[in-house]
């Protein structure tokens, strides 16, 4: 199972590597709330999630790089690499 971690408003790690189809665990480490949402398409979007709480989502099924923002705070990104 993977896991990204935010923290200081920022993605830990920023490029997490995983299988496709695998479950990923988002763990929010700050008091604001934060979403991990797909840039293109609907690849995968958390929703909101609180302080201090965690979320799971499954990673994409086809293979890439899949670009990702908070989308209350675009200047936290990362990718999500599928291989």
């Amino acid at each position: 199972m993977g896991l990204i971690t935010m923290e200081n408003f920022a993605f830990s790690p920023a490029n997490p590597q995983v299988r496709p189809g695998e479950k990923i665990t988002v763990v929010n480490k700050d008091s604001a709330a934060h979403t991990v949402t797909a840039t293109e398409g609907n690849a995968f979007d958390t929703g909101s999630i609180p302080g201090g709480k965690s979320r799971t989502f499954t990673a994409p099924s086809k293979v890439g790089e899949y670009a990702f923002v908070c989308t209350f705070h675009p200047n936290m990104k990362g990718t999500l690499i599928v291989r």
